[in-house]
């Protein structure tokens, strides 16, 4: 007796990723062969949701790449628990210290291995797989978490051991960050998504840092702050599975140059543009006078608005709520307005509205102005990533965003040594409006020049290194 088959197409896409389903019936209803297949198609597939769904996959395009996707989910577990650790963290110390000083060298620290070490580690990120770099930074940094949470519950941490704990998770920051920053480029299927990846990238850091700074608050009330570090130590797991489960193609390099003279073609070719300058440029002053204001929210919270570490958590997440509408923003209208103007824009509103949160004594009104510096920065830092990443080669992205990473991360212990050191001296308040006041005087300089500055050439540098 002939059998014959017919197959029926079943797409069940709610996270508007179009994975079909292959059914194949004989007339005798018995199934003969099942698989799964990927189906690449742009058409919309019987029963796919076209609702919510299908705006959110519009306005974050990003999205719809099955190994961003992975990616994206992977990281925002990872990121909630970092966040819990850096609360967690600036909270011990100043209770084991009582001092502003120690809480500001805990932070730059943490950061001094990445200006030193970020442009070695871009040559390795050129050289080897971002994947497997990225599997061997997150387990070891999940290993570090799991040391620092085991001294913390037992009771046995001392202030020395939480530094040098910071500084051995900035020597695998050092890698990581520039694998992480050039690695969204081959996570997306389609170039023309790399905007919406990297304000999602901006949108992933500040939703962990809304959920994770509330989560800390209330751990640290309730069962210290050791068990917020075993938490981030298991929250690793989540992107190293992520990392396991995406394919993305490895292209090695033809020829391997000595370190110093790989380090050298970065160099050139990153200062060979005018653009990439001016950008470097803005996250170094960002760096030093910007985001170093963070590193004195646990003494703000203590000695100006007289709160715990639960509304410590709602302060740092305020803050988070605005720059997760910053990433939205530049997510969904980026493409409509001049890239320099939302740079300009976004440091307006994080200088003023970071000196105007100095002189707020209230700690629900400094809330409301946190959201709105925020929104400022993420606006301003996603943009600045997004003009960086469309200039330059893939053979040079991993050295260039070292370049980069140095120019936010790395030389941010500067800003927070020196906010640190002010602190102590001057008082906490004064030391950040002194920031402030620096940016707010840079912000008017990119008013008077902004005609000048709007015809810079969004294209990719001459010089190939």
């Amino acid at each position: 007796m002939k059998i014959t088959e017919f197959c029926v197409k079943i797409s069940d896409t709610p996270l508007g990723i179009n994975y079909t389903y292959l059914s194949c019936m004989s007339t005798h209803k018995e199934p003969l062969n099942e698989e799964y297949v990927l189906d690449e198609s742009p058409e919309i597939s019987l029963g796919e949701n076209t609702g919510w769904t299908q705006r959110i996959f519009s306005a974050f395009p990003a999205l719809q790449s099955r190994n961003y996707f992975f990616y994206f989910i992977g990281q925002l577990v990872s990121l909630i628990g970092t966040w819990l650790q850096i609360v967690a963290e600036g909270w011990l110390i100043f209770q084991l210290s009582h001092s502003a000083f120690y809480v500001g060298l805990d932070a730059a620290i943490s950061t001094i291995p990445t200006l030193f070490l970020s442009l070695f580690g871009g040559v390795i990120v050129d050289r080897f797989s971002k994947r497997k770099i990225l599997i061997f930074t997150q387990a070891a940094s999940m290993t570090l978490a799991f040391i620092l949470g085991i001294l913390t519950v037992f009771n046995v941490i001392r202030v020395w051991e939480i530094l040098l704990l910071a500084f051995l998770l900035g020597v695998v920051n050092a890698i990581d960050s520039p694998a992480r920053q050039s690695y969204v480029v081959e996570l997306v299927d389609d170039k023309k998504h790399l905007s919406s990846a990297i304000a999602l990238n901006s949108g992933m850091f500040n939703a962990a840092r809304v959920i994770g700074p509330t989560i800390a608050g209330l751990l640290i009330a309730g069962f210290g702050t050791g068990i917020a570090f075993l938490l981030n130590g298991l929250s690793y797991i989540a992107v190293i599975i992520a990392l396991f489960h995406i394919n993305t193609v490895y292209k090695p390099l033809q020829t391997h140059t000595h370190p110093v003279e790989a380090i050298k073609q970065g160099l050139k070719y990153a200062f060979a543009s005018p653009t990439i300058k001016m950008v470097l440029l803005l996250s170094v002053l960002m760096s030093v006078f910007g985001w170093s204001y963070g590193t004195l929210m646990p003494v703000m919270a203590g000695t100006v608005y007289h709160i715990n570490a639960s509304g410590l958590g709602y302060l740092y997440a305020s803050a988070g709520v605005g720059a997760l509408l910053g990433a939205f923003l530049i997510s969904t209208f980026s493409h409509k307005f001049n890239h320099w103007s939302i740079i300009i824009v976004g440091n307006v509103f994080f200088s003023v509205f970071l000196l105007i949160f100095t002189f707020i004594t209230n700690a629900y009104i400094a809330a409301f102005f946190l959201f709105l510096v925020g929104l400022g920065i993420v606006s301003q830092f996603s943009m600045m990533n997004i003009i960086i990443q469309n200039l330059i080669d893939d053979h040079m992205r991993g050295r260039v965003m070292a370049i980069y990473t140095i120019s936010f991360i790395g030389l941010a212990p500067l800003g927070n040594f020196e906010i640190g050191v002010l602190a102590e001296k001057m008082g906490t308040e004064l030391a950040i409006r002194i920031n402030a006041l620096i940016l707010v005087a840079f912000g008017l300089g990119l008013l008077y020049f902004r005609n000048k500055i709007k015809t810079m050439k969004l294209s990719r540098t001459a010089s190939t290194g």
